[in-house]
């Protein structure tokens, strides 16, 4: 146990980790040693940003705790703080189930964090961040909250309405990165498509982007998380027209039957979804969309689970994820629906709509081979350089792997010849 040292161990999404980053750096500016490795629990206070979106997330933030707080019990760590969704959403339940915390904070409790340990929040520091993703990239939270209310989802629950980020307070933030050497700027929020409505009453993102776009140092800019229902249409000709833009777009579509898109309350139909990705790709042509699908939604029987498979099939999505709906408690969905699909039915349906989306992400990636493209450097495996195109996103999209036939650099771009394709992954040699 290392006096006056903080381990700060952050759960869920790149939100959470955002918020995590921040705080790191007011805590060095109050004089503490700091740690952000899960593995290597070597300070004397630890704090635990949860996640609380689905269960899942729910069960890893409790079993985390567990361990720490036996930890506690050991004498290994002295004081052990919650903070995050999870403590946001269910505080009341785990104030007296974990007795072993000293301390529960909500999600966006920083300041009385910092007063638990006799400190007081930095505001000169709004703008800066210790990074824990490698030098070369961050992500960037330009809103919180959300003013949807999709009815399988909790995020409004915890985080409130949707609350735009003051646009120069992003790009001082932006500014700060790129002069410590960032290049890649993936920007995320709960709804990208309501950023700025809440500050001017109009969409605010094409512009913030295209100031992100001109700040010297600024060389990839990835869009993630836009809703499709008020879509900002104005975004697409400055992804077109910038090579700073990523060709990316991360939007979660959910599903496409109208039946069960009206159980979800999207606000959104069929026509409507076709007609977005038929203009978004018109308009950014090249484009990658990456989208997140549901299945096992109450009111999903197998004809509308075949039209979203005939869906997926015909929009050949660049990229895509999708998980069963599970029911969360407070939700619209849970006062009003019966979940009575069973998750073996959610299940096997999964693991089809995956399989198909393979087999399209290895006829795209196929259709790469033979082509020079740039690539960002990750790190080094022993066998290979890892890479991503401006089509991919860290963490959870492809990779490139490139034959170690000349040295590269970490965190630089590199032009990279493509000459054999996987379902989620492009080998290369590099030109």
């Amino acid at each position: 146990m290392r006096k006056n040292k903080i381990n700060v161990i952050s759960l869920g999404c790149s939100k959470n980790l955002v918020d995590s980053e921040h705080l790191l750096r007011q805590l060095t500016a109050a004089g503490y040693q700091i740690s952000h490795n899960p593995g290597r629990i070597d300070g004397e206070i630890v704090v635990v940003n949860t996640c609380g979106f689905i269960r899942d997330a729910q069960e890893e933030s409790i079993n985390t705790i567990l361990s720490l707080a036996k930890k506690k019990q050991e004498g290994k760590i002295r004081r052990l703080y919650v903070m995050g969704c999870l403590a946001e959403r269910f505080m009341a339940e785990l104030i007296p189930e974990l007795p072993e915390v000293d301390r529960f904070f909500g999600k966006f409790s920083w300041h009385d964090l910092l007063a638990e340990l006799g400190k007081s929040y930095n505001h000169d520091l709004v703008s800066e961040r210790v990074l824990t993703t490698p030098p070369h990239y961050a992500y960037i939270k330009i809103s919180e909250g959300c003013n949807r209310f999709c009815a399988f989802c909790a995020i409004p629950l915890i985080t409130g309405r949707h609350k735009s980020v003051p646009p120069e307070q992003i790009l001082a933030e932006v500014r700060h990165l790129a002069e410590c050497g960032v290049k890649e700027f993936n920007v995320i929020a709960q709804d990208l498509s309501s950023y700025g409505t809440d500050i001017s009453h109009r969409m605010m993102l094409p512009e913030l982007i295209e100031q992100m776009a001109q700040i010297p140092g600024v060389e990839w800019i990835r869009l993630h998380y836009a809703y499709p229902t008020q879509f900002p249409y104005d975004i697409l000709p400055v992804m077109a027209r910038n090579p700073h833009v990523c060709s990316y777009l991360d939007i979660a579509l959910q599903h496409i039957s109208d039946k069960v898109l009206d159980n979800m309350r999207r606000h959104i139909s069929r026509e409507q979804t076709l007609s977005l990705i038929q203009r978004i790709r018109a308009e950014v042509p090249g484009i990658h969309l990456r989208t997140t699908l549901m299945v096992g939604f109450p009111g999903e029987g197998e004809q509308e689970f075949r039209e979203l498979l005939e869906f997926v099939e015909q929009a050949r999505f660049e990229r895509m994820g999708a998980f069963a709906y599970s029911e969360e408690e407070g939700t619209y969905a849970a006062q009003h629906f019966r979940d009575t699909i069973p998750e073996d039915v959610k299940q096997q349906r999964l693991q089809e709509i995956m399989a198909l989306q393979e087999q399209i992400s290895l006829e795209l990636n196929q259709a790469k081979v033979g082509k020079t493209l740039p690539v960002i450097i990750d790190r080094e495996d022993p066998d290979y350089y890892v890479g991503r195109t401006q089509w991919d996103s860290p963490e959870v999209d492809n990779e490139v792997l490139i034959s170690k036939t000349k040295p590269l650099s970490i965190g630089d771009f590199h032009q990279v010849r493509i000459h054999q394709a996987l379902p989620f992954e492009l080998l290369a040699t590099p030109i």
